[in-house]
């Protein structure tokens, strides 16, 4: 299996209450495997698509610049930047 390269995480502001970060993926870039602790809430920086590699299948969204979604405690999957162009959001939880 091909090795992906990682997205790059900037914590933006860090509080007893939040966490605010932006992500940054380059082409074909990977979070890795991972599990939420906290709800969060996502808001996306670049249109394109993003791909979540889930336990039991693949599930690729369109996004537009702007949107936001919020998803619940206990999310586990590995989020990808299927697009040829950079895909960013700030995500805080």
């Amino acid at each position: 299996m091909k090795s992906r390269p990682q997205a790059n995480p900037k914590i933006l502001t860090e509080t007893d209450h939040a966490i605010v970060t932006e992500w940054r993926f380059a082409p074909g870039a990977e979070t890795g495997s991972h599990r939420h602790a906290h709800d969060y809430v996502v808001v996306v920086l670049t249109a394109g698509k993003l791909m979540q590699e889930t336990a039991n299948r693949e599930i690729v969204t369109d996004l537009a610049a702007g949107q936001g979604y919020a998803r619940n405690v206990g999310v586990e999957h590995n989020v990808v930047n299927p697009n040829p162009h950079e895909f960013a959001f700030v995500e805080v939880n």
